[in-house]
C-alpha cells in the first residue's frame, strides 16, 4: 500500500515592519532638505533683491551730483564760492569724517544738524531720497588763488621730460582750477542706504 506524505507547511514569518521605519526615516531627510532648500532659495532671493535696492539707489545719486554741479557752474562767477553757503549744501572749508568715524556718522551728527546738506524730492518711482553736500577742498575761507588759502589745485603747467626733441618742447597750458568734492547719500526701500562722491575742477 502506497503511502502519501502530506507536504509540509512552511510557517510563514512574521513580519517585523523595519522597512516602514527606514522609509519613515528617509521621508523625514528628505522634508527636512527640501525645507532647507525652500530657505536657501528665500535667503537668495532676499539678497539678491538688497542688492538691486543697493545698485538702484547708487545710480539714483547720479542726480545729486549733477545737481550739485549745476549749482557750482551757476555760482562760479566772482566772490560766491568763496564763503560757504550751508543752506545751498556748500562749504568752501574741507570737511572731513574724524578718525574711525564712518561717512554715515559724520553726515548724520555733524552735516544734517548743521543744515549742510540739500535734500531733493523723493524719487515716486523708485522711493530713493538723495542729499548732497559740497566742500570745497580749501583749508580756509576767501580766495584760493591766496597761498594761505590752502585750496587744491589742478596743476597750472605740464612740461614733457625727456623727449627726444630736446629744444623746442612745447609746454601744455591752462587754467589752475579748484577742486570740488561732492557727495551724495541716497536712501531707499528696505533701509537702503549708499554713499557715491566725485571730485570735479572748475
Amino acid at each position: 500500500m502506497l503511502s502519501i506524505r502530506q507536504p509540509q507547511r512552511i510557517g510563514i514569518c512574521r513580519q517585523q515592519g523595519v522597512i516602514l521605519v527606514i522609509a519613515l526615516i528617509v521621508l523625514v531627510g528628505l522634508t527636512l532638505a527640501g525645507l532647507a532648500l525652500v530657505r536657501s532659495v528665500d535667503t537668495t532671493n532676499i539678497i539678491a533683491g538688497n542688492m538691486a535696492f543697493q545698485q538702484a539707489a547708487t545710480q539714483a545719486g547720479d542726480t545729486g551730483v549733477e545737481n550739485a554741479i549745476a549749482w557750482l557752474e551757476a555760482n562760479n562767477t566772482g566772490t560766491n564760492l568763496h564763503a560757504s553757503s550751508f543752506n545751498n549744501g556748500y562749504s568752501a572749508i574741507r570737511q572731513d569724517p574724524g578718525l574711525g568715524q564712518s561717512w554715515d556718522s559724520f553726515w548724520t551728527t555733524v552735516l544734517v544738524p548743521n543744515a549742510q546738506v540739500v535734500t531733493l524730492a523723493v524719487d515716486a518711482s523708485t522711493g530713493n531720497a538723495v542729499s548732497y553736500t559740497i566742500h570745497r577742498l580749501c583749508n580756509q575761507l576767501g580766495d584760493p588763488t591766496v597761498p594761505g588759502t590752502g585750496c587744491a589745485v589742478s596743476q597750472t603747467s605740464v612740461t614733457p621730460a625727456g623727449s627726444s626733441k630736446g629744444a623746442g618742447v612745447v609746454a601744455l597750458q591752462y587754467n589752475s582750477q579748484i577742486l570740488y568734492r561732492i557727495t551724495a547719500r541716497i536712501t531707499g526701500p528696505r533701509n537702503t542706504v549708499s554713499y557715491i562722491q566725485a571730485v570735479v575742477a572748475m
